[in-house]
């Protein structure tokens, strides 16, 4: 049950979006996770500040995942993300932050797993 939302400064075309999220769905599973459950959203034109300057590129992904993610899988998740933003809209990774959250209580079609 994984959802990734990214908030991305620049503009991001239909075509660039299914391209990332595409590749996205092959990077979840190296947190043990299925593409058939990813959610993904993807809100483009985001104003972002970084150390009091706003971003002219960069982005803020979330990841939230059903049970507890390891900080080997987290680690490996961030280089994919930052990989898949550099090559698709060249955004450099320490413009990137990638925060993780697990979570036990995760609803889905009227009931909870």
């Amino acid at each position: 049950m994984p959802f990734i939302d990214s908030k991305i400064t620049v503009p991001v075309t239909e075509e660039k979006k299914e391209k990332i999220k595409s590749e996205l769905g092959k990077a979840i599973s190296v947190m043990h996770k299925p593409e058939s459950y990813l959610m993904v959203g993807i809100a483009d034109n985001y104003d972002l500040w970084f150390a009091g300057k706003k971003l002219e590129k960069g982005a803020f992904v979330s990841v939230d995942v059903f049970g507890t993610p390891s900080a080997s899988d987290c680690n490996k998740m961030t280089t994919e993300i930052c990989g898949i933003l550099q090559r698709e809209l060249d955004i450099p990774g320490d413009k990137v932050y990638v925060k993780y959250a697990g979570t036990n209580d995760w609803g889905w079609n009227g009931t909870n797993f």
